[in-house]
């Protein structure tokens, strides 16, 4: 198993000799992606009847990822990215005196970011009362979620070491004190199954194991656990207008009552058409066979590390990572430009070397792998 690669290596854009590992950060392009690119150059030239096509175009990759999330279509929109749709969150609640938000210390910025920039700037002007921020670091979240917790934002796989959390824990917790589950699904989307009911609110970067690109961020909302939930701020996407003229003066500015309030303005159509071209190529595969696969490599790469002495912090069961592999090390930045040079991509920063896997990678990858880095470790480490 996995001795092959799952996917056709046809349907990328070339890398001839070229081990790709590096999926967390962004993945290979599809050829697709070109016609994509042509089909919405034709629909933006194509006048209204163009732009209706583009319309159909968006509600198929809602249809799509509502059928791979568990959810549906109308509570999926998207965004422009994971840090906008989390913003939009922010902006939406009204905040009482004592209201905390509950997130790892080592959490992605664009969940911590705008919780905690927002609350550093009423600090610093003794303003608009906005949530005091609660971090946990290295213990459970229980010992620092309390009545006062109003929300509580965790990324299902982390990007720092590839950890995968139990999300039905997270869920009980915050029931326990009626706060909202804000959840990224960035790192797990398009390799690993996912319900995404679990959360109030969720989303995901679409440029990774989704094999889109950066403009279009998923953006979920449960609207059975928060049916009356509605933004802080709209544009004129997101306003439910009909075709008469608003009379701002004197009408009542209602936003639409679907996920797509979250596109303020107007769609990022493009990467879109982009993103639709990878989700109908990732369903030729059931997704917990592509979990299989990259999970195959994990588990191989994790073993044959073990075995010559090089500690990785991402945990061994495929219960608990994803699909990548992370080692904290010295030089981690020169030990990935090397990596580079001998024609292995792999991620750097944040201190470590991190090694992702997707379904155009198989078992001869992490042979390279293995044939070049722990050289490159002993000679920093």
């Amino acid at each position: 198993m996995a001795d092959q690669p799952l996917f056709d290596l046809s349907s990328f854009h070339p890398a001839p000799g070229i081990t790709h590992v590096c999926t967390a950060g962004d993945s290979l392009p599809l050829r697709a992606h070109n016609d994509a690119l042509s089909k919405y150059m034709t629909d933006k030239a194509g006048g209204h009847k163009g732009y209706e096509e583009q319309g159909k175009l968006l509600d198929k990759a809602r249809d799509l990822i509502a059928s791979s999330w568990k959810v549906s279509s109308k509570e999926i929109g998207f965004t422009s990215s994971v840090a906008e749709g989390v913003s939009m969150i922010l902006e939406s609640l009204d905040w009482a005196e004592g209201d905390n938000v509950c997130i790892d210390a080592d959490e992605y910025p664009s969940l911590v970011a705008p919780f905690a920039l927002k609350s550093q700037r009423s600090q610093d002007a003794s303003s608009h009362r906005t949530p005091e921020m609660r971090y946990c670091t290295g213990e459970s979240m229980n010992t620092i979620v309390n009545n006062k917790t109003r929300l509580i934002a965790v990324s299902y796989v982390s990007y720092l070491n590839g950890a995968r959390i139990d999300l039905s824990f997270y869920r009980a917790l915050a029931d326990s004190v009626g706060a909202i589950l804000l959840v990224d699904f960035t790192q797990a989307a398009g390799y690993s199954p996912i319900d995404a009911s679990v959360a109030d609110f969720a989303f995901s970067a679409c440029y990774k194991w989704l094999l889109g690109t950066t403009g279009t961020a998923i953006a979920f909302w449960n609207q059975q656990r928060q049916p009356d939930w509605t933004p802080g701020t709209a544009g004129w996407y997101s306003l439910s207008m009909g075709v008469a003229r608003p009379r701002w003066e004197t009408d009542r500015i209602d936003v639409r009552d679907d996920a797509m309030c979250f596109s303020r303005g107007s769609p990022a159509y493009l990467s879109t058409y982009i993103l639709v071209a990878g989700l109908e190529y990732l369903n030729q595969w059931a997704t917990s066979d592509i979990e299989v696969h990259v999970q195959t490599l994990t588990t191989k790469l994790l073993k044959e590390l073990e075995r010559v002495g090089i500690h990785s912090t991402t945990p061994r069961s495929v219960e608990r990572h994803g699909a990548s592999v992370a080692v904290d090390c010295a030089g981690a930045s020169e030990i990935v430009d090397e990596l580079h040079n001998s024609g292995i991509y792999a991620s750097n920063g944040k201190g470590r070397v991190r090694f992702s896997f997707h379904g155009y990678n198989s078992l001869k990858d992490v042979e390279w792998i293995m044939q070049v880095f722990p050289g490159l470790w002993k000679t920093w480490n």
